[in-house]
């Protein structure tokens, strides 16, 4: 009895229950690997998208102009976001998050390995397969491949995150570090992705998409492997009553004709029988998303049956969601614009060797992980002198460090402009001073928007921080369709194009700065 009592102290004491490694629990390296093989799945491909569209046909690509490829991009990408909504409401209802992981990363890699299907069967047939045949293949898996990944995607990085929760007791101290630890896996597959998938795509762009499909893989096995760690985490509880069974029937009746529902209408646009139009769809797209925020935010003021306080700490959250849409919206650049301006007008050769150019893409992740520690130790330390910086302040840190960036990008498009190749720190100064902007802005969005939210609106408002990053990701794809420099007029206009974004990113920066003490006061006990 005593012995028990003991055991279950430690156990409170340190944070946790079951076995620990390193101080946390054993489940927390099970999830750290799982996220990490799967951001290298994402990154990976991520650095290979925008390129092999618009790459030539005969050189291997799809042979999409620059609007149509930034159109797919980012509703490639808009997609990923937004569907971690409904992902997350179907594990807590009906998978439990624990299998939604399992699911979603067999969909992932399934969309991977679709996409590599066109390089798989011309290597079978020792490159015996028709041209236009093998150009068909390439599209139509190309895009059924983009909607797996979407899908699995949605099922699985809400969800795993929401383990790590589990994994602590409320209120423990180690929660965040626990966080931190997982964060570190998703930036280490995101700074060898690129490369790895990149090295791959020299040889063939399906090789590519293949070995991003293969790190999905590993992960799965290794989730598969350890799960023992997670027992009692992430479990779809018990329905309570026959009214909950029927509930949960319903439920996968209607997921199940819905999914029947959205492949045949896929099946048709396959066909060509719904005709597709990816810059129309994009146009019309971040409208609709803008305007679903905008009804949410005024229905939750108006009849959310919330209190004065509470209504002015989600006035706070609305304002903040729109600098952070145009935050996100500069910032995904990085897999567009930039990835293009890194192949067209940069100079990557060093001692006689080619860069390839999704190796530009691991700068982000490289820098997080040698950079995040630092900002971390900052606001401790300016906090202990009572100096450290208000959350709208950070925010708007964010924006001015991100018109910073573009601003090295302005005179790296003079150059182009002038028909020379930039120099690849012009990109590497960027995505700098990028990282920096995500590293004073993105955390504190998050942890703001859990402190201002009203108790039954939590998740829904979280769920606004991602239709927010979602709409952010969609506008960068537009945007690229523009600013990529496409076409000798295109080239340029380039530097006036991202004189434009500067003026934007730090012009809203300042405006957040004026307005902050008012927001400060609609904060209330919130800092």
């Amino acid at each position: 009895m005593l012995e028990n009592e003991e055991s279950n102290k430690q156990q409170l004491d340190r944070g946790f229950d079951g076995p620990s490694m390193f101080g946390h629990p054993r489940g927390l390296m099970t999830l750290f690997f799982t996220e990490m093989w799967e951001r290298f799945s994402y990154y990976g491909m991520r650095a290979l998208l925008i390129l092999f569209m618009t790459t030539a046909v005969i050189d291997g690509g799809l042979g999409f102009d620059d609007k149509t490829s930034g159109a797919i991009y980012g509703l490639y990408t808009m997609g990923v976001y937004l569907l971690a909504l409904p992902g997350g409401w179907l594990a807590d209802r009906l998978f439990g998050l624990k299998k939604s992981v399992w699911y979603g990363g067999i969909i992932i890699a399934l969309g991977h390995f679709t996409m590599g299907l066109p390089g798989i069967l011309a290597m079978l047939e020792g490159g015996h397969v028709a041209k236009d045949t093998l150009s068909s293949l390439d599209t139509t898996s190309f895009f059924l491949g983009l909607i797996l990944i979407v899908v699995g995607t949605g099922l699985l990085k809400p969800n795993i995150s929401s383990i790590v929760g589990q994994l602590y007791h409320e209120g423990s101290s180690k929660r965040d570090a626990g966080f931190s630890i997982f964060y570190m896996g998703i930036n280490i597959g995101g700074f060898i992705a690129p490369i790895i998938c990149s090295t791959f795509a020299e040889i063939d762009w399906h090789l590519g998409f293949g070995v991003a499909g293969f790190g999905m893989v590993l992960g799965l096995i290794q989730y598969r492997l350890t799960s023992g760690t997670l027992k009692g985490k992430g479990e779809l509880t018990d329905p309570a009553s026959e009214v909950e069974v029927a509930h949960r029937r319903r439920l996968r009746m209607f997921t199940f004709l819905t999914i029947i529902v959205i492949s045949l209408v896929v099946f048709l646009m396959f066909q060509g029988t719904i005709a597709i139009n990816a810059a129309a769809i994009a146009d019309a797209s971040y409208k609709v998303i803008a305007l679903v925020a905008a009804g949410f935010f005024i229905y939750v003021i108006l009849f959310g049956g919330l209190d004065k306080e509470e209504k002015k700490k989600v006035g706070v959250i609305a304002i903040l969601l729109c600098f952070g849409a145009l935050f996100w919206s500069g910032f995904e650049q990085a897999g567009s614009t930039l990835n293009l301006f890194a192949e067209r007008f940069t100079n990557r050769h060093v001692f006689g060797w080619e860069i390839p150019t999704g190796y530009f893409q691991s700068a982000n992740s490289m820098f997080i992980i040698i950079f995040a520690p630092v900002f971390a130790a900052l606001w401790v330390w300016l906090a202990k002198r009572h100096l450290e910086p208000s959350s709208p302040i950070k925010f708007a840190f964010g924006l001015i460090l991100l018109g910073i960036g573009f601003l090295v990008m302005y005179f790296a498009a003079k150059v182009a402009a002038a028909g020379s190749l930039a120099a690849p720190t012009w990109l590497m100064f960027t995505y700098l001073f990028h990282t920096f902007g995500e590293l004073s802005l993105s955390p504190v969005g998050l942890s703001l928007t859990t402190k201002l939210a009203p108790k039954k609106f939590q998740g829904q408002m979280m769920g606004m921080w991602f239709l927010s990053v979602a709409l952010g990701n969609l506008v960068a794809g537009i945007i690229a369709g523009e600013a990529s420099g496409g076409s000798k007029e295109a080239v340029a206009e380039m530097p006036d194009q991202y004189m434009l974004i500067v003026m934007i990113s730090i012009g809203a920066g300042i405006v957040l700065m004026l307005i902050t003490k008012p927001i400060r006061k609609l904060m209330g006990n919130v800092r």
